[in-house]
């Protein structure tokens, strides 16, 4: 008997706004439209959704092409798949509008967060315009289209090709995106523009950027540029301003970037804690709000903050560009220096250069599946189970018990204990590794035994995605051995000579094989001329820089860095080489599905030529030997070239 069939998206939040018979029945629909004609425009919507039950009584076909054309001036763009469900998801909502709110369609629509319109406000355009004409204005490529006119909407015009928003991510976290791999021709084709968007998406999702609703079909529109530059994260920003008024005699408390700082008097606190050399008496003493601001904006600039708001926007409480604000008065002057013998940076700050590379890679891929909680540090934020069990009801969705959850915060220590009980108990039906772990352990911050934990849940969403790619699995469980396998046959088939005996491999460190391996999966992403023999250190560091690129442009989510493959981490070479698997097989399951098999003759498995996918999903200890190829597994896996 076949296994489950299952249709998969690669944001997360969209697959979970459906049940696996709607994406069936909707890729059906859309493989349908697409074999007419090769593809699907915007133009071909509004019939195919007319038709539907869901909208046949609700609108008419000129009222949903209405509805399209408010977001797309040409009818003959094509859409892909999940642009095709969001263009859905919003018909639902406009639905849900018209018929008073209720859900006249389908249950499992929670939220209706995919819309049509972003309300552009001009004072922050113009603060990312000001910021983008301040950082790149002398770069090689944009200094031709610099400085943006921020009265105009030049801004999203220059971010459509995707290279701007790539170079602002950069600016953000220098050395995040190689930028060998922007593709950065004066005019660029679609395929070309949409592997920019990717490397953006992708590359913003490492550095711990929200994009879990934004698609690389926002980018092309100019949406949600913002959501690129908010980098900062809130909570310790406003942990660190807290920090300096209470030193300051400032009675408040600041809870918010939007009315608490409204009437200025929390920034003249600040600014006098942090360079008095500059306050002025008048700024505590006006009792306007506006010349109060305007007084705090012209002592930010003696501090050699860039005047990227007005006092207006103050005063109107901004939350963006306040927290903007309040993370460019952080660079230039943090103030924990000055009183370094009572506290330390690490105490107040999260600081990346003091944890793991392992607790970095995990935390980034929490905060990048859309949890309601922002994961600050994993070995504090995970304590109380809540965040975990969230994650756990992200990857294997119904495995959480919601009842016996308590939410945070938690007064009760034993609630902890029981969330995180919970989180073991989830984990070992799971076939995770748990031998002698108690939920205690979590609890205690037992940083082996986290990390333990996390991996093990990483790895198992890595290989359920992969078991769950139909038309090569049948649903048979993935191993380790048969990912190591693909990967060498992959190669070999592209008539490349690197082979590696396992994922610590130490000839995976000059960053060949993987760059042999890419160009197999898509020869036309890797340029050969940029790649090294990787002899030296510096050499296979401009390599391992240039693979995670060139992954994240193809559409691979990693958060890998590049000394993860230099010295060989076989934990994040596992998930890399997954990830570049998961995303070849994608490719070929959608070019399966071209060939007229759909979904409901799959599941019976007639009209199919398969082979499959055996074998059982090798334990993780925590001695982390898992990744280790075993020699003593009979089965291979054995896909479909």
């Amino acid at each position: 008997m076949a296994g489950f069939v299952g249709v998969l998206v690669s944001d997360p939040w969209l697959q979970s706004q459906f049940t696996q018979v709607e994406l069936r029945t909707l890729k059906s629909k859309f493989i349908s439209t697409r074999s007419q004609s090769g593809r699907v425009t915007v133009g071909d919507l509004p019939p195919l959704f007319a038709k539907l039950k869901a909208f046949s009584e609700m609108f008419k076909e000129d009222e949903i092409k209405a509805i399209m054309g408010e977001s797309h001036t040409n009818m003959e763009d094509e859409v892909d798949f999940e642009s095709y469900l969001r263009a859905y998801l919003n018909l639902q909502a406009r639905a849900a509008a018209k018929s008073g709110g209720s859900k006249n369609s389908s249950s499992f629509l929670k939220a209706a967060t995919t819309t049509v319109h972003h309300a552009i406000n001009e004072s922050e355009k113009a603060s990312y315009v000001a910021h983008i004409n301040s950082f790149l204005g002398e770069d090689p490529f944009l200094s031709k289209y610099l400085p943006i006119d921020p009265s105009t909407n030049a801004l999203f015009d220059l971010a459509k090709d995707g290279v701007l928003l790539c170079k602002l991510i950069n600016v953000a976290v220098p050395g995040t995106i190689d930028e060998r791999a922007i593709n950065t021709k004066r005019v660029l084709n679609p395929w070309e523009r949409n592997e920019n968007h990717t490397l953006c998406l992708n590359s913003a999702k490492a550095i711990g950027c929200t994009v879990v609703n934004i698609g690389t079909q926002d980018l092309v529109e100019g949406r949600d540029v913002e959501e690129l530059l908010g980098l900062p994260p809130e909570k310790v920003l406003l942990k660190w301003m807290n920090f300096h008024l209470k030193k300051a005699g400032y009675e408040k408390q600041v809870t918010n970037f939007s009315s608490d700082l409204k009437d200025g008097e929390a920034y003249a606190h600040l600014l006098n804690a942090l360079a008095p050399e500059h306050c002025s008496p008048a700024t505590f003493d006006t009792k306007d709000p506006t010349e109060r601001a305007s007084k705090v904006i012209e002592q930010a600039e003696k501090m050699d903050c860039k005047r990227y708001l007005t006092p207006k926007d103050i005063v109107e409480g901004s939350p963006n560009l306040n927290l903007a604000f309040v993370a460019h008065i952080f660079q230039h002057r943090n103030g924990l220096s000055m009183d370094s013998n009572k506290i330390s940076f690490a105490e107040m700050m999260t600081d990346d250069a003091q944890t793991s590379r392992e607790e970095r890679c995990f935390r980034l891929w929490i905060n990048s599946l859309g949890t309601a909680t922002y994961v600050n540090n994993v070995f504090e934020d995970v304590r109380n189970g809540w965040v975990l069990l969230e994650v756990l009801d992200k990857v294997s969705p119904g495995s959480v018990s919601w009842k016996q959850a308590t939410k945070p915060p938690i007064k009760m220590p034993f609630r902890k204990v029981e969330n995180c009980n919970q989180v073991v108990k989830i984990g070992k039906e799971l076939n995770f590794s748990l031998v002698n772990v108690a939920g205690n352990d979590i609890v205690q911050g037992n940083k082996k035994l986290i990390l333990a934990f996390l991996w093990q849940l990483m790895r198992f969403t890595m290989l359920q995605l992969l078991k769950n790619l139909r038309t090569h699995s049948q649903g048979k469980e993935i191993t380790d051995t048969d990912i190591l396998n693909w990967a060498n046959r992959k190669v070999k088939k592209a008539n490349r000579a690197s082979q590696i005996e396992s994922f610590k491999d130490k000839n995976l460190s000059n960053g060949i094989f993987f760059l042999e391996l890419l160009s197999a999966v898509e020869p036309r992403v890797v340029n050969w001329s940029l790649v090294t023999k990787g002899e030296t250190e510096e050499d296979k560091k401009l390599n391992a820089t240039y693979i995670i690129s060139v992954a994240r442009k193809l559409g691979c989510s990693i958060f890998l860095l590049p000394e993860d493959i230099m010295e060989v981490n076989q934990k994040m070479i596992l998930i890399l080489t997954a990830s570049i698997m998961y995303w070849s097989l994608q490719q070929q399951s959608d070019e399966s599905d071209d060939s007229g098999i759909d979904a409901s003759s799959a599941a019976s498995g007639d009209g199919e030529i398969e082979r499959t996918l055996s074998g059982d999903i090798s334990n993780l200890a925590i001695n982390e030997t898992a990744s280790d190829p075993n020699p003593r597994v009979s089965s291979q896996v054995d896909v479909e070239e």
